[in-house]
C-alpha cells in the first residue's frame, strides 16, 4: 500500500494566523502551510504590526510564534489571490477601530465582495467596495458595530467567518443562519480560543469576546489529499493518507465517493482543535449518483475533481446546486466542462446542475487550460493518469495552495 502525507490545511492555516493576531497574549501555529495564500495572510499581519516569528525544529517542522494585537495598518492589506484572506480580514478590521484598505491581485479583484459588504454594513460598519459588486479594493472606516441576525442566501464559510469575526467586537449577540452547513473551522478555533460562541446545525451565535492565545496544530489538508484519493481510485491502487484533517464539514467529497461505491475508511487519531487521522483507499467499482445541493458546501473545492471521477464511473452522475462554482478562482463550471471535454468526457450544464456521463475512455483530445485556477490544474493532473500524454497549461498556479503538488503526485503515482 502506498503512503501519502498531505501538506497542512490551507483554510485552517489562514484562520489560525488571523485569530492568533486577534487574540491577547502569545500563540503558536504549528505545522502551518507555506503557500501563496498563507504568505499573503502573513504579509497582511506584518502591515498591521503583528509580531510573527518563524521557527523550525531539527526535523524541519515549521511553526509560527505570534504575539497578538493589531495596530493601525501601515498601508493596504494585500490579500494576493486569497479570497479567504480578503474576506476574513474585512471582518476583523470592521470592528478594529482602524481605517483600512483591503486589496488583492488582478484575479481576486474580479471576485465580488458584496456578499460580505452587505452584512457588515448592516452591523454598522462603514465599508464600501468598488462598483456595483463591491469589488476590491474595499475601504473600511472606523465605526461601532452592533449584533444582528443575518440570514445568508448562500452557504459560504467565508461570509460566515467574516460576520463572526465582526461579531467579536459588536455590542449584543450576532446570529448567523445559512441554508446548508458550510465548513466550520472558524467556529472551532473561536471556541478553542475562548470566544462566547454556540453552533447549531445551520446557525451560529456569537457574543462580544476576548480571544486568548493558544497552541494550534494544523492537520493535513483534505482538499489537497482528495486529488491523491481520486488518483488511487482511477489507478485502482491502494493508498493510505496519513495525518489528514477529518472535519465532517470538509468530508463531502469522500462521502459522495462512498455513496458511489468507493472502499474508503477513516482511522481517527485525535480531535483538538480539529479531528484528524488516516484515510485508507482501496480499489473500487464506482457508479453514478445524484448529488444534492446540501452536499455541495462540504466539497465546494472538489466539484471539478468529482466530475472527473464521475466520468470514469458506471452510469450518469448529476451534481445539483453548482452555482457557487462560478465565483471561485475561475468560473469552475465553465473550466470543469472544458477540462472534461479535453479528455474525451461528456458533460453538460442544465440550470444549476452539472450532468456527467460515465464510462469514459479517457484520451488526450487537446491541452487543458487551467485559467490560473489551482484546483483545475490539480484535477488535470489526475486526468493525466488516465489520459496519457495530456498537456496541462499554466500548471504553476498550483503554488496558490500546494507548491510541491506535481512532485508529490509523481512520487505517489509515477
Amino acid at each position: 500500500m502506498k503512503a501519502y502525507f498531505p501538506p497542512p490545511d490551507k483554510s485552517i492555516t489562514v484562520r489560525a494566523l488571523l485569530l492568533a493576531a486577534a487574540a491577547s497574549g502569545e500563540s503558536e501555529v504549528c505545522n502551518p502551510l507555506l503557500c501563496d495564500d498563507t504568505e499573503a495572510a502573513l504579509s497582511c499581519l506584518n502591515v498591521l504590526g503583528v509580531k510573527t516569528e518563524r521557527l523550525s525544529d531539527s526535523a524541519g517542522r515549521v511553526r509560527f510564534k505570534i504575539s497578538g494585537g493589531i495596530s493601525a495598518p501601515r498601508g493596504p492589506l494585500d490579500a494576493g489571490g486569497s479570497g479567504t484572506t480578503a474576506r476574513l480580514f474585512a471582518g476583523l478590521m470592521a470592528g478594529s477601530g482602524f481605517a483600512a484598505v483591503i486589496d488583492g491581485g488582478a484575479q481576486l479583484r474580479r471576485r465580488p465582495m458584496h456578499r460580505i459588504v452587505k452584512p457588515l454594513s448592516m452591523m454598522g460598519a462603514r465599508i464600501r467596495g468598488t462598483g456595483e459588486d463591491d469589488l476590491l479594493p474595499v475601504s473600511i472606516s472606523p465605526s461601532s458595530l452592533h449584533g444582528i441576525e443575518y440570514v445568508s442566501p448562500v452557504a459560504s464559510a467565508q461570509v460566515k467567518s467574516t460576520v463572526l469575526l465582526a461579531g467579536l467586537k459588536a455590542s449584543g449577540p450576532t446570529v448567523y443562519y445559512e441554508p446548508y452547513a458550510s465548513r466550520d473551522h472558524t467556529e472551532r478555533l473561536l471556541k478553542y480560543m475562548g470566544a462566547d460562541i454556540r453552533s447549531g446545525e445551520c446557525s451560529v451565535r456569537i457574543k462580544k469576546s476576548v480571544l486568548h492565545g493558544a497552541e494550534i496544530t494544523v492537520p493535513g489538508d483534505i482538499s489537497s489529499a482528495s486529488f491523491f484519493i481520486a488518483g488511487a481510485l482511477l489507478r485502482k491502487t491502494e493508498l493510505r493518507v496519513n495525518g489528514c484533517g477529518l472535519n465532517g464539514t470538509r468530508c463531502g467529497f469522500i462521502s459522495v465517493l462512498k455513496k458511489m461505491g468507493a472502499d474508503i475508511e477513516f482511522e481517527l487519531k485525535g480531535q483538538e482543535p480539529e479531528p484528524f487521522g488516516d484515510i485508507i483507499v482501496k480499489p473500487s467499482v464506482l457508479s453514478g449518483i445524484k448529488v444534492r445541493p446540501d452536499m455541495i458546501p462540504s466539497m465546494i473545492d472538489e466539484i471539478p475533481l468529482l466530475a472527473l471521477v464521475a466520468a470514469s464511473a458506471e452510469g450518469k452522475t448529476v451534481i445539483e446546486g453548482i452555482n457557487e462554482l462560478a465565483y471561485k478562482e475561475s468560473d469552475r463550471i465553465r473550466s470543469t466542462l472544458r477540462l472534461l471535454r479535453a479528455v474525451g468526457a461528456e458533460a453538460f450544464r442544465r440550470g444549476s446542475s452539472l450532468a456527467v456521463r460515465g464510462g469514459t475512455a479517457f484520451r488526450a483530445v487537446k491541452p487543458v487550460e487551467c485559467f490560473s485556477d489551482h484546483r483545475i490544474a490539480m484535477t488535470a493532473a489526475v486526468a493525466g493518469l488516465a489520459a496519457g500524454g495530456l498537456v496541462i497549461k499554466d500548471g504553476t498556479c498550483c503554488g496558490k495552495s500546494y507548491r510541491g503538488f506535481f512532485e508529490d503526485f509523481s512520487g505517489v503515482f509515477g
